[in-house]
C-alpha cells in the first residue's frame, strides 16, 4: 500500500512540533514546509525526528505546488492574525488544490468557533472566516476542535488561582467546559491527517469539567478546600473585556490581554460545549485535568 505523505505547515512551532513527533511515532513520512530562513537549530530537531524540510517562500505559488505534490493531505497547524490564518492558509489551500492533494486540515484547534457571535473573540472569528470562503473548495477538509489546551490551567490562564485556593468563574460554576492536553491533540491530530475518512469535523475533549469540579479536584489533591471566586456574571464580564480592549488595544499582537479574557467568557458561556465527542474514533488513552493539575503541585 502506498505510503500517506503527510506536508505539514507549522511544524516548528510547539503543537506542530509535536504532531511532527505523533506522525514519525506512526512511521509516517513527513515533509515540514519552513520559511526560508528558519534557524538551522530549527531545521535539525525536525530533521532529526525524521522528517522531510523544505525551505519555501510562501508566495511563490507555484513552488508551493511542487513541494506538496505526491502529498496525502496538506495539514496546518500555524498561529497567527489575519496574514497567517486567512492569507497564508489560502494560500496553502489554493496550493494543495492545484497539487491535487486530497485533504486539507486547517489550524482550528479550538473551541466551537462556529458558535461565536462575530466580534466575540478576535482570533476565533477569523477561524470562521476561513471556513467560510474555502467551505465549496475542491478539496476534502476536516478541522479538528479540542476545547482549551488543558496545559493552561496550570496557570497560563486563570481558571485556577493557586496562591488564593480558589477558582475564578464568570457564570454558573456548574458550566461543564471542554479541555485537551497539547500532547492529547497532537497524538490525534496526527491519527486523523492518515485518516482518509475523517469527517468534516472532529470534537474532542480530554476532560469535561467545571468550576466546581475544578475546585473539588484541587481541593482533593491538596487537602485544602477551595472556593469559587465569582467577581461578576458574563454580562459583567464582557463589559471588563471591553473596557480592557479599549484601553489595551494589543490589535496587533497575537495574545493581548482581552484575547485571553474572550477564551474564558466563551468558555463559561456554554455556547462553545461540546454536544457529542469523537474521542472514540481512535484508540487513545486520555490525560484528565486530576492527572496535569497533580503534576503541575509537583513541582
Amino acid at each position: 500500500m502506498k505510503e500517506k505523505l503527510v506536508v505539514i505547515v507549522g511544524a516548528t512551532g510547539d503543537l506542530g512540533g509535536r504532531v511532527v513527533r505523533e506522525l514519525c511515532k506512526l512511521k509516517a513520512p513527513v515533509k515540514a514546509l519552513v520559511r526560508r530562513g528558519t534557524s538551522h537549530a530549527k531545521v535539525m530537531v525536525l530533521k532529526d525526528l525524521g522528517c522531510d524540510v523544505a525551505e519555501v517562500d510562501f508566495s511563490d505559488h507555484n513552488y508551493l505546488v511542487e513541494v506538496m505534490k505526491g502529498a496525502t493531505v496538506v495539514l496546518s497547524t500555524v498561529a497567527g492574525l489575519r496574514d497567517v490564518m486567512i492569507d497564508l492558509q489560502i494560500r496553502l489551500l489554493n496550493a494543495a488544490v492545484e497539487a491535487k492533494v486530497p485533504r486539507f486540515i486547517p489550524s482550528d484547534f479550538s473551541i466551537d468557533f462556529t458558535k461565536i457571535p462575530d466580534g466575540d473573540n478576535r482570533n476565533l472569528n477569523l477561524r470562521f472566516e476561513f471556513m467560510k470562503m474555502v467551505q465549496k473548495s475542491d478539496i476534502k477538509l476536516t478541522s479538528i476542535l479540542n476545547g482549551g489546551f488543558m496545559d493552561m490551567l496550570t496557570g497560563v490562564a486563570p481558571f485556577i488561582l493557586f496562591k488564593f485556593d480558589r477558582v475564578l468563574c464568570w457564570g454558573s460554576p456548574g458550566q461543564m467546559m471542554d479541555w485537551t492536553t497539547i500532547d492529547d491533540t497532537a497524538r490525534y491530530t496526527a491519527m486523523a491527517a492518515l485518516d482518509d475518512d475523517a469527517p468534516r469535523f472532529l470534537k474532542i475533549a480530554g476532560d469535561e469539567i467545571s468550576a466546581n469540579g475544578l475546585a473539588l479536584t484541587m481541593a482533593e489533591l491538596t487537602g485544602r478546600p477551595h472556593k469559587i471566586l465569582k467577581p461578576g456574571g458574563l454580562g459583567m464580564f464582557k463589559f471588563l473585556i471591553r473596557v480592557t480592549k479599549f484601553f489595551v488595544p494589543g490589535s496587533g499582537e497575537l495574545y493581548p490581554p482581552w484575547q485571553g479574557m474572550q477564551y474564558m467568557h466563551n468558555m463559561y458561556s456554554g455556547l462553545t460545549k461540546f454536544e457529542k465527542l469523537d474521542n472514540d474514533r481512535y484508540k487513545m488513552t486520555w490525560t484528565r485535568a486530576r492527572d496535569v493539575l497533580s503534576e503541575h503541585l509537583k513541582r
